[in-house]
């Protein structure tokens, strides 16, 4: 891809920016989102090592259709991926839906992946692929608006529009993906080994449920405090009025 991007992408002069990394990352916001970008990534490096050992065991498939398994996540986050960037682009204001329902799902689907012994839902074949399925859309609605978040909100916060504050949300858009793709794989295979495929991926599923409810919180918290700043401006500005009104003393 380098080659290709070096023709075919536009040439940019920009500025070092005046903010630094640290202060993007110490914006709470910006941290929580980087906490979903890490559950998210996790949850899908969860599944690369030990989600075909679980079906070859279970269902004992051919390792043919192991790979067809496989797809039922893979083909729904590409159809949903588009759909939920372009609705995020149009109605900014359903992202934070987006991300908490988003995770929230995901941590549903990871419950009934196995399923959880607690459920007492009997492992089948079907439901395995329509979870994965279902994943493959809740992915897509929670993963697809990381960025535009922490970009609004390190807007919100000072950065500077350009190349510079771009830079920084991707790289750190990039850092995060990759700690979870690390993490993923490897508290997958020793969960796996030690207590099963089943419980591991409802351990594996709280991360989503986690980091959805406390951006729903945090979304929460976001709105009574936009409220209460509007309530006050407001009882500012008819204060003045009442003042503009009354009759001059002399």
């Amino acid at each position: 891809m380098i080659p290709l991007n070096l023709c075919i992408l536009p040439s940019y002069e920009s500025d070092p920016g005046e903010h630094s990394f640290w202060k993007l990352v110490t914006l709470p916001k910006v941290g929580l989102i980087a906490f979903v970008i890490i559950s998210l990534s996790s949850c899908f490096g969860f599944l690369d090592p030990i989600l075909s050992l679980f079906v070859l065991e279970k269902f004992s498939l051919p390792a043919g259709y192991v790979g067809l398994v496989f797809l039922g996540l893979a083909l729904s986050y590409t159809i949903s991926s588009p759909l939920f960037g372009l609705l995020s682009d149009r109605m900014p204001n359903l992202r934070k839906w987006f991300l908490v329902f988003g995770n929230l799902i995901t941590a549903a689907c990871y419950m009934l992946l196995g399923p959880v012994p607690i459920l007492h839902i009997k492992s089948q074949l079907w439901l395995l692929v329509l979870v994965l399925v279902v994943n493959g859309f809740s992915a897509g609605m929670s993963i697809i608006p990381t960025f535009p978040e922490m970009l609004s909100c390190a807007y919100e916060n000072g950065f500077e529009e350009g190349i510079s504050t771009l830079g920084l949300i991707s790289g750190l858009v990039s850092a995060m993906w990759s700690v979870g793709a690390f993490m993923g794989p490897v508290l997958g295979g020793f969960l796996y080994e030690k207590i099963g495929f089943e419980w591991a991926a409802a351990i594996q599923g709280l991360w989503a449920l986690i980091s959805g409810l406390v951006m729903g919180l945090f979304y929460l918290w976001e709105h009574s405090k936009t409220r209460r700043r509007s309530k006050a401006q407001n009882l500012i500005g008819t204060e003045e009025e009442q003042t503009a009104l009354l009759p001059n003393e002399t």
